[in-house]
């Protein structure tokens, strides 16, 4: 009876301090400096803008430019991929021209890539690969893939710039939960937006929505001008400072600045013509794969694939080779992050194929009517669950949250290979929403963790190459299954979407699996990082 009485005690005791935990820690972050919400009120926006146009932008290529399904795909491939790519890219530049300066920049850039888009669609010249309102919309997208570039970075070391141990969890939280409020806000949006213009601008009005955006995008650059003065930022960054030493003194954890010395690396001097010329080489390698994918070329589809993954694989050794504090050199840390691809499928998945699978598996039913709604419940949910989870588990071990958490997202996927029923893609929504929740904020947080002073940026870029990989790879493959599992119901071909959500369950599966094998191994070798 004692030891019953105990162990309730005991249950009642963790219940107790986890609420107060969470309750504590929601108070200091809301007192957080003002300078944070220059970060937190324009992504809000930002993910109204960015995750909208992931979600009409299949519709749009195959309805208003003509693209046939996997051509739509690779669109996704080449903006979501991209957008990584360039983050691997220009994650370094913030961490030279600031916080402030990024946000601004990176904003007003996007609005100029939106509003070309906008204008495409607007004058509508020609439909097809070829024509010239696609390459108006591949001009006005790769604009916003290289603002996108620098805006992820940015706002993440942000978040670090402006939160103290105590809030920081659940400030990457916040973020990541405000980018998806913004996403399911533009469901109803677009709804709403799309059907009163669709005659002025036809054949959907999904112009009218792209115009919408980029005026939001404009609001979104102005508010972080004028929230993030000069004066804002140093104010926030001093109160941070002071913040976080009276919490290590409290803790018993001062030390001396001499104590944290890094070992300062000589400067020499690189030759980067080589990794010029192996880029440049797989450049090549990737307009010839597009090439033949078009059937503009008649050459062996393995070998160019094959090709293209040996001059990628030579252009990333020559770079990380004479850089021997780059992340990439540190083995463990590579792998852990290439273990979340499967599991990564399913966000890409999230504008990949969900719409196209309300649109047309739910043809005529209020689900397919009102896809943008039903697209965007998952980011609804993150908006509410995130910081909540974030605030019970800031102090759980990050590597047990990543197996426990890609489980709970991945294996809800099967429910969906049950049937097409309104209930189950509502529970596979919750359920995988709820992993989500529990992994991705904390995988964002360790590594602008882990990232040594000053290099926040571009190790948020490098920490999301895996990510570009799963965009590109993604969106290779899911075209083609779109069409063969769901294709158009006009074409009056046999839909069986069951057996495609089958094979994604499996995919994502991977992660969960690989990670709880490899534990012991990855555990013992990063300690450092607190995983």
């Amino acid at each position: 009876m004692n030891e019953k009485k105990n162990e309730k005690k005991g249950f009642k005791k963790i219940t107790k301090d986890a609420f107060k935990e969470l309750i504590d820690t929601f108070s200091a972050f809301f007192k957080s400096p003002r300078a944070l919400w220059g970060i937190n009120i324009p992504y809000i926006i930002e993910g109204l803008c960015y995750f909208g146009i992931l979600t009409i932008l299949g519709k749009y290529c195959s309805e208003n430019i003509g693209l046939t399904d996997p051509q739509a795909g690779w669109v996704y491939g080449g903006v979501t991929g991209g957008i990584t790519f360039a983050m691997l890219l220009l994650g370094g530049v913030v961490d030279k021209i600031g916080v402030r300066i990024s946000m601004i920049v990176s904003l007003s850039i996007m609005a100029v890539g939106r509003a070309i888009i906008s204008l495409g669609g607007t004058i509508s010249i020609g439909h097809g690969i070829a024509s010239p309102m696609f390459i108006v919309t591949a001009i006005g997208l790769f604009f916003m893939v290289c603002a996108y570039g620098l805006y992820q970075p940015a706002a993440y070391a942000g978040v670090k710039r402006y939160t103290n141990p105590k809030t920081a969890a659940v400030g990457y939280a916040v973020i990541y939960a405000l980018m998806n409020l913004g996403a399911f806000i533009f469901g109803p949006i677009s709804s709403f937006t799309r059907k009163h213009f669709e005659n002025i601008f036809p054949p959907n009005g999904l112009t009218s929505v792209f115009w919408l955006l980029t005026i939001f995008t404009i609001f979104a650059a102005l508010l972080a001008m004028f929230i993030i003065t000069k004066k804002v930022d140093k104010h926030a960054v001093e109160r941070v400072k002071r913040e976080t030493e009276e919490m290590n003194r409290a803790n018993g954890k001062i030390k001396e600045n001499n104590e944290v010395k890094e070992k300062k690396i000589e400067k020499k001097k690189i030759n980067n013509l080589p990794f010029i010329a192996y880029l440049l080489i797989a450049i090549g390698f990737f307009i010839l794969f597009i090439m033949v994918k078009l059937g503009k070329l008649n050459l062996p589809n393995y070998l160019i694939i094959l090709l293209l993954c040996v001059s990628i694989i030579l252009t990333v050794w020559e770079y990380i080779r004479h850089r021997p504090d780059h992340p990439f050199r540190d083995g463990k840390f590579v792998l852990f992050i290439f273990m979340l691809i499967p599991v990564q499928t399913l966000f890409a998945h999230n504008w990949l194929t969900i719409p196209y699978y309300l649109d047309r598996a739910f043809h005529g039913t209020l689900v397919g009517k009102n896809f943008e709604v039903f697209s965007n419940l998952n980011p609804l949910l993150i908006f509410v669950l995130a910081p909540i989870i974030a605030g019970f588990t800031a102090r759980s071990n990050i590597y047990k949250m990543m197996i426990l958490g890609t489980f709970v997202m991945a294996m809800p996927t099967f429910l969906l290979a049950i049937g097409t029923n309104t209930y189950l893609l509502l529970f596979y929504i919750l359920i995988m929403t709820l992993g989500e929740a529990m992994w991705q904020p904390r995988f964002l947080q360790w590594i602008a963790e882990i990232a040594p002073e000053g290099k926040t940026g571009i190790y948020m870029g490098i920490g999301q190459f895996p990510w570009f990989l799963t965009k590109v790879i993604t969106s290779l493959y899911s075209g083609y299954f779109v069409g063969k599992y769901i294709p158009k119901p006009e074409l009056g071909l046999q839909s069986n979407p069951e057996k495609m959500w089958l094979i994604y369950a499996f995919i994502a599966m991977t992660t969960p699996i690989v990670l709880f094998i490899a534990k012991k191994w990855m555990v013992k070798g990063m300690t450092k990082t607190r995983v």
